[in-house]
This record gives structure tokens, C-alpha cells and sequence, in this order.
């Protein structure tokens, strides 16, 4: 075969290759993949404890679910505030019979001592000997999930009690304003109401502030609400499951989680709407703080912790990737395997990873 030949026939080698990947992934000229149904296996990398963990939490899930209907009917369209705190109520007295919350509680023993901290309900947690002389001068703040909605006094002390007994130092969870009493800013005014008054008994290089889910992109707004305030910024930060994008971003693993989850598209907005409303204005840096480099740049030290079946890993990627071209100092760790708020069980052995992650972090840059 001479050259010419060759170079025809690997080309059309090269292009019956390519024109086949192209039909069989079905890419528009828009970029748009059309993706044929297939089966997504659990990851390889997950250890044999891990798989057998989440194969019980599946089953347990299902039973919990409707065992907690049964001692708390599920609030019907329309409400009333009155009902929907009675709700709230039920929720947290029915959250501490469960075996998620017993485990914690009794793998890391704590205090819990309620506190009304500049006028907002705080739930404080120490270390069950108390907190050592090395770490009295420091505080950490955590921030719960729940979509603005839910998991105040309830998924909040799974984000603090572990974090509390590790490293010893005194965690503070706030039950901020949430939706549809209130609408944004209120739960930014709330940590920023709790932040000015331990401004008072702590340097702020010695306060650590951490958000899960909802309360990681709460997180990200109390910086740009410090900012907006000229308050000083805290010591750290960590950011865990969201991050400084709006709730529904259109991404990839937006797009594929969602239909790992049964959705048509992208998973809905409504759940954050009682909060942020129908008409939010998601081009607010004050909402959406990846908005403004402005405000990113002068995020102090941040932790970014998120996991590969994630809705929202996309959006905390890309959060570190804006963050690191401004020249912040931040940590990314993504695990394998694992959902939204994987942390959520404290007996996987990725949650205990993601524990020692937070302690560590947080002990580096606390002064």
C-alpha cells in the first residue's frame, strides 16, 4: 500500500470511528448528549463495610419514612405557621427515638446546652469533659441542611455533635429563620446576628464557620452579608454538599443525579421557594455570591467537601476552581460513591473521613 493509499485509509478509519461514537452518544450541534438508558452499578472503590452500610440505610429508610408519617402527618397545602412549627416539633421528638440519632450521640458523647445568642435560638455543643484550655479561645458555628425548610434541632446535631467531640472545641448550631415564615435575607441576618455577638468574646481568626447542604450555601451568603456589614471575616470556612451557586444550577451532575433521583430533567426548585421565592433574583451576589469576584476574593481559608453522586458537586467544584483562580486558599475533597450529605451517617467510614477532613482543617487555620 503506498503512502497515499495509507493516509486514505487511516483517515477513514479515523472518521467511521468517530461518526460512530458520535451516533451512538447522539451530541447535537448545541452540545446537548442524548444519553441511552443504562445501569449504574455502585462504585468499585466503595469498601464492603460502606456497601453494606448504604444497603441497610436504603432498607431502614423506607420503614423511617413511614413510621415518621404516622407520629407526624405531613403538613397539608396551606398550613398554618402555627401548625407548621407544631410540625417542626414532631419532627425533632420523633428525630431523637431514631437509631441514626442514638448512634451519634453515643459514639460522640456531648453536651448540649440551649442558648438565645443576639436574639436568635442556638443549640450548643461541647465535648462531654468540656472543652480543653488550648481550644476555650476558639468557636466553631455550624449551619444545617434542610433546604431553608427543615433540620433545625434535629439532622443540625448529626452536623455538630461529631465535629464537637473530635476536636474539642465548642460548636454552636444556629436554628436561623427559615421559609415560608421568613424569606431571604433572614437566615443571613440570623448567623450575622450570632457572628457580631461572639465578635465580642472571640477574635474573629479564632471563629470557624461550616454549613451542610442549605447551610454551605448559607455559608457562602454570610460572607457576602459580613462584607456587606464590614464585619471582619471569620478565621475559616468550610462549605459541604452546596456551595456559593444558586440551589438548581443546570450542570452535569445537576442533570444526572436528578435522574438518578426519578427526574425528568433537573430536579425542581419548588422545595427552596418558601425561602428564596418563585421570582428570586439568583443574579444577587447576596443570594448567589459566586456572583461577585468581589466578594469571593476576600473568602478566608475554605473547605470544600462534596460526593460524587451529588446533585450539587458541579457547583462546589466549581466553587473551588473560582476561589483558587482569586487566589483564596481552599481545600477540596470529593468522595467516591456516596449521595447528598453522605455525612449524614455517621457509621460510614466516608463520613468519618469527612469528619477528620473538618477537625483537621479547622485546627490548622483556628489561631
Amino acid at each position: 500500500m503506498n503512502t497515499k493509499n495509507y493516509l486514505l485509509f487511516t483517515l477513514s478509519i479515523i472518521l467511521t470511528t468517530y461518526i460512530g461514537k458520535a451516533q451512538t452518544q447522539q451530541t447535537g450541534d448545541d452540545g446537548i448528549i442524548h444519553v441511552p438508558a443504562f445501569v449504574l452499578p455502585e462504585s468499585q472503590f466503595l469498601s464492603d463495610k460502606s456497601k453494606a452500610i448504604l444497603k441497610e440505610q436504603r432498607a431502614y429508610r423506607a420503614k423511617a419514612w413511614k413510621k415518621m408519617k404516622r407520629a407526624c402527618p405531613p403538613l397539608k397545602e396551606g398550613a398554618s405557621l402555627e401548625e407548621r412549627q407544631q410540625y417542626r416539633e414532631c419532627l425533632a421528638a420523633h428525630f431523637y427515638t431514631t437509631p441514626a440519632y442514638k448512634k451519634t450521640i453515643s459514639r460522640y458523647p456531648i453536651n448540649i446546652v440551649i442558648d438565645t445568642i443576639n436574639g436568635v435560638y442556638t443549640e450548643v455543643f461541647t465535648p462531654k469533659n468540656g472543652v480543653p484550655k488550648e481550644n476555650q479561645h476558639k468557636v466553631l458555628v455550624s449551619l444545617h441542611s434542610g433546604a431553608f425548610q427543615f433540620d433545625a434541632r434535629t439532622a443540625s446535631r448529626i452536623e455538630s455533635i461529631p465535629i464537637a467531640a473530635l476536636s474539642e472545641i465548642k460548636v454552636i448550631s444556629i436554628d436561623y429563620r427559615m421559609g415560608p415564615e421568613y424569606q431571604f435575607p433572614a437566615a443571613s441576618e440570623d448567623v450575622t446576628a450570632v457572628y457580631k455577638a461572639l465578635l465580642k468574646e472571640y477574635k474573629p481568626e479564632n471563629i470557624g464557620i461550616y454549613g451542610t447542604a442549605a447551610g454551605g450555601m448559607l455559608t457562602t451568603q454570610a460572607m457576602a452579608w459580613f462584607q456587606k456589614e464590614n464585619l471582619p471575616m471569620p478565621g475559616a470556612i468550610g462549605m459541604i454538599g452546596m456551595a456559593a451557586a444558586e440551589p438548581r444550577p443546570k450542570t452535569d451532575t445537576m442533570h444526572i443525579v436528578s435522574a438518578m433521583e426519578g427526574h425528568e430533567g433537573i430536579a425542581p426548585f419548588t422545595v427552596f421557594e418558601p425561602y428564596f421565592g418563585a421570582d428570586a433574583d439568583f443574579d444577587d451576589p447576596l443570594l448567589v455570591p459566586l456572583n461577585s469576584k468581589k466578594i469571593l476574593s476576600k473568602f478566608p481559608p475554605s473547605l470544600l467537601i462534596v460526593s460524587t453522586r451529588d446533585f450539587h458537586m458541579s457547583s462546589v467544584v466549581y466553587t473551588h476552581t473560582q476561589l483558587v483562580k482569586l487566589g483564596v486558599e481552599a481545600d477540596l475533597h470529593v468522595w467516591e460513591g456516596v449521595g447528598h450529605v453522605f455525612t449524614a451517617n455517621v457509621e460510614l467510614p466516608e463520613s468519618r473521613e469527612a469528619f477528620d477532613v473538618i477537625v483537621n482543617f479547622f485546627k490548622k487555620h483556628l489561631e
